[in-house]
């Protein structure tokens, strides 16, 4: 048997205008090309303000692609993180998607604040989605940007007038101890299960705008059970923690939206806190809403996590865990 030719080499060399522009495309540590050594299969080689591939046509090629999904971000104002080096390798070896997409979408980021940018296709899939649709579904396991997106979103179509208010909800499940053991009136009670939406606030927009917004309506944010009765007119509404929902609690909620006015429901399956035999909204609206116009469906999965990078696997981990035999 004649042994296989071995795959033609050839190479190609990258120049820029200096080492740092250089260097910040693959996140200033020389250590992640090794990643995308590994990944594409070619060597290479950097010294000033150039880098040298060499290996298959294939893997050199795609390498070239690579650099230049990086420059176009780096133009585009992005800052080139260890992550998104690694993301742009991965997008090319898979044939879709490019980093330079998903930096040339930002909300908010006024006043010497970051804007907040799409970390991940799925990411960049959910935003377009919230632009389209009246009511998006956002689903998947903690840590990959749903509730966090969806409030820079709200944020941004308020503040360009497109909607009057957000309005931020979530059911207050007990955990573990009963509210009517706790202090102060219901407000008071439900504080702690709405924290993370104050602190997402703050963090998008500033302590000082965000408590005036707060003050006056304009940014409201208040437990599910204070949703019942209402309609909601040109507003932005997210409902958060959505698995925690019961069946009548989801009905409610998709039935408060008025005129002008777009809901964005995130949840994650896997972290449902109800009661034993206490069926989850969230799984009901799944089935139930399927294919209506106007409604889509974003599911996440460990790959979109943005947290620690061991979350990610943490979640990959559980996963195959508890879906594999006893």
């Amino acid at each position: 048997m004649t042994a296989p030719e071995p795959a033609h080499e050839t190479e190609i060399k990258l120049e820029y205008e200096t080492a740092p522009f250089l260097h910040s495309l693959f996140a200033n540590d020389a250590r992640e090309l090794k990643y995308l050594e590994e990944k594409l299969g070619v060597r290479s080689v950097t010294r000033d303000g150039w880098i040298l591939f060499a290996g298959p046509e294939r893997g050199v090629k795609a390498s070239a692609a690579v650099f230049a999904d990086l420059e176009q971000a780096r133009r585009q104002g992005g800052v080139i993180g260890a992550r998104d080096f690694r993301l742009a390798v991965d997008l090319v070896a898979e044939g879709g998607g490019s980093v330079s997409e998903l930096s040339g979408v930002r909300l908010l980021g006024v006043r010497g604040r970051k804007p907040v940018m799409p970390k991940t296709p799925r990411q960049l899939e959910y935003l377009k989605a919230m632009e389209k649709n009246d009511v998006v579904f956002g689903l998947g396991p903690a840590g990959t940007g749903k509730t966090y997106l969806a409030m820079a979103m709200g944020l941004s179509l308020l503040k360009a007038k497109r909607v009057g208010r957000v309005v931020l909800t979530r059911p207050a499940v007990e955990a573990g101890e009963a509210l009517g053991f706790l202090p102060g009136d219901l407000r008071e009670k439900v504080a702690p299960y709405l924290r993370p939406l104050y602190d997402a606030i703050h963090d998008m927009i500033g302590h000082e705008e965000g408590e005036r917004y707060l003050a006056d309506g304009t940014i409201e944010i208040a437990p599910l059970a204070f949703m019942r009765g209402r309609t909601l007119v040109r507003s932005f509404v997210i409902l958060d923690e959505a698995q925690n929902t019961t069946r009548e609690q989801m009905f409610m909620a998709l039935t408060r939206l008025g005129e002008e006015s777009r809901m964005v429901i995130t949840g994650d399956g896997s972290q449902v806190d109800l009661k034993p035999n206490v069926p989850s909204g969230l799984f009901e609206a799944e089935k139930a809403l399927a294919g209506v116009p106007g409604i889509d469906f974003v599911r996440f999965s460990g790959v979109d996590v943005v947290r620690h990078p061991v979350v990610g696997r943490i979640i990959e981990a559980y996963d195959a865990h508890r879906s594999s035999p006893l």
